[in-house]
């Protein structure tokens, strides 16, 4: 496949000189530092970047991520935090229990302790929770005061309000609200259904669900492959 874009830079995942390149136009998925492992997206690029900002200490503290990648951030956290803690949600799983060696947790009734964490992560997992606001909720309990959660969710430029596109009713089925949609999930082949596009209002939204102080940073960083839709990375302080 061609190239169609191609630059030199430094990855704030590997650490290294490298060269950011991308067979396809779409660089939210495609634009790859050429020397990571697994390589890395833009997204995951920027949420490191703000993770060394802002926590500069976080190979000391004490870390969940909910839902974690093969690659990129993840695997930088796991191999160099001793106190990084991912989960994942299996339906059929005990909440707290291991499943192959992962804790199964519900990102919306978690079963940590509250004031247990310095950070927690969450990569694009947000659009997918059927009620953000008590995933919101239970992030800002389980973190310790001065605690950060950083993670990424598509923002859509186009939208002043956040639309929820699926909702459970009161039986436990799905109700969907728009036509489906479902992104990649790494321990489901048949992908994770999209329930909410955010809009220009999701900071409020989170102000709204919890006390948390919210902020959204928006990259275009050529030096560190940071160019693409939707690579906002959202900051909320407890």
């Amino acid at each position: 496949m061609p190239v169609v874009a191609e630059w030199p830079g430094f990855c704030p995942i590997c650490k290294q000189e490298t060269v950011f390149r991308a067979e396809q136009e779409w660089f939210r998925d495609h634009l790859l530092c050429t020397r990571c492992q697994n390589g890395s997206i833009p997204r995951e690029r920027a949420l490191m970047v703000m993770i060394d900002r802002l926590a500069p200490n976080w190979r000391a503290a004490r870390i969940h991520e909910s839902s974690p990648a093969t690659r990129g951030v993840s695997v930088v956290l796991q191999n160099e935090c001793p106190n990084y803690i991912p989960t994942q949600f299996f339906p059929d799983i005990p909440p707290g229990a291991l499943h192959q060696g992962v804790r199964c947790e519900n990102l919306e009734q978690q079963t940590f302790r509250d004031n247990e964490f310095d950070l927690v992560v969450t990569q694009d997992v947000m659009e997918h929770v059927f009620d953000p606001a008590a995933a919101y909720r239970e992030i800002y309990r389980t973190l310790k005061p001065g605690g950060l959660h950083l993670h990424t969710t598509p923002i859509y430029k186009q939208r002043v309000e956040t639309e929820c596109r699926a909702k459970l009713a009161a039986d436990g089925q799905i109700q969907h609200l728009a036509e489906p949609e479902y992104h990649g999930n790494p321990i489901d082949n048949s992908g994770s259904l999209v329930t909410f596009h955010y809009g220009y209002d999701l900071h409020e939204l989170i102000a709204q669900w919890t006390p948390f102080s919210v902020e959204i940073v928006r990259f275009h960083d050529r030096r560190s492959g940071i160019v693409a839709e939707f690579s906002e990375v959202l900051i909320c302080r407890k």
